[in-house]
Formats: structure tokens, C-alpha cells, sequence
């Protein structure tokens, strides 16, 4: 059977998608807002596809007294690989946009919603390392305190609040991942319907 094809207007979106995913590998994807009285213009942590910015040397001096890991570019072998997952899927978007295979766009979809799934899986277990593994020798330790910062949303870490959410590129991704399962779906429904 021929594999049938995405209406044009779909493959339009497909193909924005696709452009607009370039953009990620230039604008942060995520950051860590942290709020103290001592800090009123607040400090925040920005994550970009390929390093970390924002206040970071800041951060690194906060953390050294509870015990963190300093955060260093190089120790993330996410910002080896990211770019070129990035890089993938907007391509994938454009041969989706360029051949109008609904087999090809239900594909995409599925390995777009698995990345993101395993994405949030691996930020979460950095954000774990980072809080729970702490030296013995800080100079301020709290029995059981842990300072693993929140997924998504906000958590007060002693005297900070900690917000994590997603920066511009990480709503153009989730963007992008809403317009393909729109296009799925509507083309499973015209498909039923027949």
C-alpha cells in the first residue's frame, strides 16, 4: 500500500518546525532561577545545547560551601552529543516537510517524544547527582539536607528558591513537538473518517 501523504499546509508547519529547531543550538534551553535575600537581582543558571551560562562562577562559590560539584562544560558529555541530536531532528523535520510520508512524520514523532522523554530522564539525574552527592568536608552540612534543584517548577533550598523552567529554546521544542502531534493526529482523524 502507498504510504499516504500529509496535507501541504502540515508539511508547511513540519517544515517551520524543522527551521526553528536550528535556533536552539543558539539560545538557552533551560535555566535555574535562584532567588535569596542576599541576592535580590537574583542569579540564574542558563543551559544552552552546548554549555552552561548565566552566573555560573557565582553559583560554583555558593556551592563549594554546602558541598556540590562545581559545574564545568566539560563534564557533560550532553554538550558533545546535544548539537547533533538537534541537528538530526531538524533535518528529520525537513524531510518529513519535503516528503509528505505520514509513515515518516508518525516516526518522528515517536523518537521526538522519546529524546524528550529520556532528556528530562537524564537532566533529572544530573540535578540528583549534583544535590544529593556532597562532600563531607562542606563548611555548612544540614543533616539530611539534599540541594537537588526542582525538574520543572519551583523549591525552596534553604534560604534560595530554586525555579527551573524552560528558556526560549526549550519552549521552540516544545512548540515544534506540539505541532507534529497536531498534524498526527489530525491526519489519523481524516484517516478514520474515510
Amino acid at each position: 500500500m502507498k504510504d499516504q501523504k500529509v496535507k501541504s499546509w502540515m508539511r508547511a508547519v513540519i517544515g517551520l518546525c524543522g527551521v526553528a529547531l536550528i535556533a536552539i543550538l543558539f539560545v538557552p534551553m533551560w535555566r535555574i532561577d535562584l532567588d535569596a535575600p542576599q541576592y535580590p537581582e537574583g542569579l540564574n543558571l542558563l543551559i544552552y545545547a552546548n554549555k552552561l551560562g548565566g552566573n555560573v562562577d557565582i553559583i560554583n562559590g555558593l556551592n563549594h560551601y554546602i558541598g556540590m560539584k562545581t559545574l564545568h562544560d566539560e563534564d557533560f558529555i550532553e554538550f558533545k552529543i546535544l548539537p547533533f541530536v538537534i541537528i538530526f531532528f531538524s533535518l528529520g523535520f525537513l524531510w518529513v516537510a519535503f516528503s509528505g510520508f505520514r509513515k515518516w512524520m508518525n516516526v518522528l514523532f515517536v523518537s521526538f517524544v522519546l529524546f524528550g522523554v529520556v532528556a528530562m530522564v537524564d537532566f533529572w539525574k544530573w540535578e540528583y547527582d549534583y544535590g544529593h552527592n556532597l562532600s563531607p568536608d562542606a563548611a555548612i552540612i544540614v543533616p539530611g539536607m539534599s540541594y537537588q534543584p526542582p525538574l520543572i517548577g519551583f523549591k525552596q533550598l534553604l534560604n534560595f528558591g530554586a525555579y527551573s523552567i524552560p528558556d526560549v529554546g526549550g519552549w521552540i521544542f516544545i512548540a515544534a513537538g506540539l505541532a507534529l502531534l497536531s498534524c498526527v493526529v489530525l491526519t489519523s482523524l481524516k484517516t478514520k473518517k474515510k
